[in-house]
Order: C-alpha cells, then structure tokens, then sequence
C-alpha cells in the first residue's frame, strides 16, 4: 500500500474565524497553529502547506493564567550593544493585542520558509469586526 502524499494544486482551504474572548492564550495558540499546519485534515503531508486561513478575533480580551499577565515580558535585540528592548505583557497588549497571538503561533510553527508560509494565512484583528467577510468563514468554537 502507497502512502498518500497532498499536492498543492489539490488542496482545498476552507476559512475559519476564532473569537478569542477570555480564552487563554497559549489554548487558543494551540489550536490556531494546528489548524494553520492542516493536522485537523485525513490529507494532512507534514512537508506540504495543507492548512487553512484563521481569522482571530477579540485578540484584546485574551487572557494568561497564574501571575504571568504581571511576569511575562517580550524580548527583541537589534544586534547593537545595549540593543535589548523588553515589553510587559500589559503593555504589549494595550499597545499592540494582534502581536500576542502572532507570536505565540509562530513559536509553534516549523521555523522555516514552510512555516512562514503557513503564517501568511493567520489574520489577526483587535477588536471584534475583521474585513475577510467575502470569504464566508466559518465559525470554530474553541471550549
């Protein structure tokens, strides 16, 4: 028996709208980046983009657990001495709430070309309107 492998000519992507509203941050990452990769299909190929587009609403209202919405921070270096800047998570989601959410996915996406690729198809928005209503997504209720 021959292993099936998906072509990218044959893959069909559906879209998906995830509303974010007091669901934990890394949970709904989770499921985000599953879906991103393809895992929920029969015709999932690890080395093949056989994900579907997510779009992430409320991204505002999602929530940590414990004490780390006062603990976590963000880091980035620009590569010069004294380059480090680090970022609160309070501030980070008053400031900038659709950056959470990029970051915590492309964090569980594979890191290369294949996984940027996959990040392409996340759109993230603030608040609870987004602008892919062509697309007629469907709803995936996260519990």
């Amino acid at each position: 028996m021959k292993t099936y492998v998906a072509k990218p000519a044959e893959i069909e992507r559906k879209w998906y709208v995830i509303d974010a509203e007091d669901l934990v941050l890394g949970r709904v990452s989770t499921v985000i980046a599953s879906i991103l990769r393809g895992k929920h299909k029969a015709e999932y190929t690890p080395f093949v983009d056989t994900g579907d587009y997510v779009i992430v609403i409320n991204a505002e209202k999602v929530r940590l657990t414990g004490n780390k919405e006062d603990q976590k921070t963000y880091r980035r270096h620009s590569l010069y001495p004294g380059g480090l800047k680090e970022v609160p998570f309070k501030e980070m989601q008053a400031k900038h709430p659709e950056r959470l959410i990029k970051l915590a996915v492309k964090g569980m996406l594979p890191k290369n070309a294949l996984g940027k690729q996959m990040l392409k198809k996340l759109k993230v928005f603030a608040g609870p309107e987004h602008d892919h209503q062509a697309q007629k997504p469907e709803v995936w209720e996260i519990k």
